[in-house]
């Protein structure tokens, strides 16, 4: 079997996995150099991009663009940064835009964006872009940006219905998306569904299903609640018990993530996102057991 970096021959025929990462702005000094080596342990990898997300109204707006160059300028691999709509005018978001751009960045992920305090209605920032799709045309009008988008397979908790979901998507992609990037989600089926309707509509960009591997329980109730993914009963119960656990709590995590993503590969699926939550050992050992390898471990 021949195994190329960042790509990996499998059971199921494939020849060419693709893999990219996503890390949020460390708060402190111990989170940071935790990310840190999360990002250097990866990066080996050779994954297609690596994103940095953007807190709520912008809150992290520093951190974000510190560690995305940081990224891009360390390791060579192409950084994304999230950008929001929230708590920002066009002229900021110009701002910010041109200044990525001018600092070699090329490829942002475009977002309406959480709000500052969860539970809230959506209002538009005056004089900002109002929702996803308007700030997708903006920085198009910028600069020509490698632009990714959301997409929910289970439908995003403000969309009215399952048909909206598919035909904003359709509009993020006919105004200058390359790419949708999913919620994480656990049921194959949901996603395999969202993505035939997808085809149906007429999205032809890559959809890419998003890959959570499960570090902490606890916190993936309170984000599946947050964007409406749901969480299998059988989640349920092999993580009850287990959360002074950890060797065993991954060990059951890793079975999941590894198994979901194998079932997606044997439906065509050749692109994964991974949400690392800043920690690497999951994501690593989901990687190499695909046969997604680091340089070192191939001449080895």
């Amino acid at each position: 079997m021949t195994v190329q970096t960042g790509s990996t021959e499998t059971a199921f025929g494939q020849n060419d996995i693709r893999v990219s990462f996503e890390f949020f702005p460390p708060k402190t000094e111990q989170m940071e150099e935790t990310m840190w080596r999360s990002i250097h342990r990866l990066a080996p990898l050779n994954p297609s991009f690596v994103s940095v997300t953007y807190g709520a109204g912008g809150s992290t707006r520093d951190r974000t663009h510190s560690s995305v160059t940081r990224i891009q300028r360390e390791t060579g691999i192409p950084a994304a940064a999230h950008l929001t709509c929230v708590g920002h005018t066009r002229d900021e978001i110009e701002q910010i835009a041109r200044t990525y751009w001018d600092e070699g960045i090329r490829s942002i992920v475009a977002l309406r964006g959480d709000l500052p305090e969860a539970g809230g209605r959506y209002i538009p920032t005056p004089g900002g872009y109002p929702y996803a799709v308007d700030l997708v045309e903006g920085l198009k009008k910028i600069a020509d940006f490698d632009i990714s988008v959301a997409a929910y397979p289970e439908t995003h908790p403000d969309a009215p219905s399952a048909e909206f979901e598919i035909d904003y998507l359709k509009h993020k992609i006919d105004a200058g998306a390359s790419r949708a990037v999913t919620q994480f989600f656990f049921d194959n089926d949901a996603f395999l569904r969202f993505r035939d309707k997808c085809a149906k509509a007429g999205i032809t960009a890559p959809l890419v299903p998003g890959i959570l591997p499960v570090t902490n329980f606890a916190t993936l109730l309170k984000f599946a609640d947050m964007c409406g993914a749901g969480v299998p009963d059988r989640f349920r119960w092999r993580f009850e018990g287990l959360d002074a656990d950890p060797e065993t709590r991954r060990m059951v995590a890793f079975h999941e993530a590894i198994s979901q993503v194998e079932g997606l590969i044997s439906e065509g699926v050749t692109d994964f996102h991974f949400y690392t939550l800043n920690r690497a050992d999951l994501t690593y050992a989901i990687c190499h057991a695909l046969g997604i390898r680091g340089a070192a471990a191939l001449a080895a």
